[in-house]
């Protein structure tokens, strides 16, 4: 039987539906997994997202033509039947499974099993070929539990208050932020977000997440203030002139590539807090598992040893080459609209 997804110059494509998953080159029909820059781009006619994603992806890519649907509820597209089901990576990120000739295919786009309160949690979704990431697809990446790292992130925050420091923390603008937001300690004191963070911020808001209030640094009129906040900033800020307004600073960098030394080293920073939105090695092996997939296909990150792994523990398993890049790496700014740009008068 022929395979239902292949990949295309533009993308992953699914043959019999006549549709693309996040494709990297503008298309007719696109099914858009989550808003990040590097998975949802501008450019395609149509666009599929879960319903819980659609304002945030008109946040960051503008005026496109959109439809939302409910997780597990179905459409079918020239004889697939499409649902999108959660998969715990940000807000509105979702799976996609296609139904086909009697087979399943779903392919996650990015996700992890980590309990997260500003995102449905993932949901194992029982398929024939399930189509993974693997941007931390190696042994040695295993993550502390969330209030762990909530717990150090507020308990460096609180010294550098008490010792009259600002607190600038470095992190994607768009999903990190907003969960780093949710695990703060407002008591600490005032939480300061450069606009790429700010915007997106207020998105999560207006779509139900619960988090502590934020100000702009414009805001912010008693400068005695600053010597307590917290920023949140996209790492695109680093070393720019809108850090100067804090003066004596300690600076961190939340990211999963924090685990690795080196990684901490070239950003130069005081702190490096290990905390990512993908999915950890065991973390990665228990998704697998729970789809009871007999076929695995690897996409972006450590493809090779993944696949050699799941082949020596009896999967049928291989890659698909993408154009899919890092978020961790990423500040997003980059992807923003105007409005959200680290340079906006407001920011």
């Amino acid at each position: 039987m022929a395979d239902m997804v292949v990949v295309r110059k533009e993308g992953l494509y699914c043959v019999p539906g006549q549709f693309y998953i996040d494709p990297w080159r503008p298309v007719e029909r696109a099914i858009i997994t989550h808003a990040h820059a590097d998975h949802a781009r501008v450019g395609h006619r149509h666009y599929l997202c879960a319903a819980s994603g659609v304002a945030v992806l008109r946040a960051r890519l503008g005026p496109v033509s959109i439809q939302g649907l409910a997780y597990g509820e179905t459409v079918d597209h020239h004889g697939v039947t499409v649902s999108l089901h959660p998969a715990g990576h940000v807000l509105g990120s979702a799976q996609v499974r296609m139904e086909h000739g009697g087979q399943v295919w779903v392919a996650s786009g990015d996700y992890k099993l980590q309990p997260d309160p500003t995102c449905a949690p993932f949901e194992p979704v029982r398929c024939d070929t399930f189509i993974t990431e693997s941007t931390f697809g190696l042994p040695i990446y295993r993550w502390q539990a969330p209030q762990e790292i909530n717990d150090e992130i507020n308990q460096w925050w609180r010294r550098n208050a008490a010792e009259g420091r600002t607190s600038v923390l470095f992190c994607y603008a768009f999903g990190k932020a907003q969960r780093i937001l949710a695990g703060l300690d407002a008591a600490i004191g005032p939480i300061i977000c450069h606009g790429a963070a700010q915007v997106l911020t207020q998105v999560y808001r207006e779509s139900g997440v619960a988090l502590p209030a934020t100000v702009m640094v414009g805001d912010v009129t008693d400068k005695a203030a600053l010597k307590t906040a917290m920023v949140i900033a996209p790492p695109s800020a680093a070393g720019s002139p809108w850090m100067k307004r804090f003066g004596d600073y300690s600076d961190a960098f939340a990211s999963g590539w924090m685990l690795l030394r080196g990684a901490r080293r070239r950003r130069g920073v005081d702190r490096g807090f290990v905390l990512s939105d993908h999915a950890d090695w065991p973390g990665l092996m228990q998704a697998i598992t729970a789809t009871q997939a007999e076929r695995i296909i690897v996409t972006h990150g450590s493809i090779p040893v993944m696949v050699r792994w799941l082949q020596q523990n009896g999967w049928q398993a291989g890659g698909f080459d993408t154009e899919y890049g890092d978020d961790e790496a990423d500040d997003g700014a980059d992807a923003a609209p105007a409005t959200m740009q680290e340079g906006a008068p407001h920011a």
